[in-house]
């Protein structure tokens, strides 16, 4: 599915992107330019970047990876 309509950005590349350290929509566009033009998009990946990844930094130099899964119960 298309988040970003204005330049073919789809939810996988942003979850990609989230993966690969992004965790803002700021940082997103830097990485796609998702959110860059009209902006209709930028709440859309508000909130695929909200769902369950928080970034863990200084681990990925120990080999664990950068996000990881909330607690849903917590």
């Amino acid at each position: 599915m298309y988040v970003c309509s204005c330049f073919g950005v789809t939810e996988m590349q942003v979850k990609q992107h989230a993966e690969n350290g992004a965790c803002t929509p700021r940082q997103i566009a830097s990485a796609c330019k998702a959110g860059t033009d009209c902006g209709s998009c930028v709440r859309r990946i508000q909130a695929i970047l909200g769902r369950g990844a928080c970034p863990r930094p200084g681990l990925v130099e120990q080999g664990e990876p950068a996000l990881v899964e909330l607690d849903e119960a917590a």
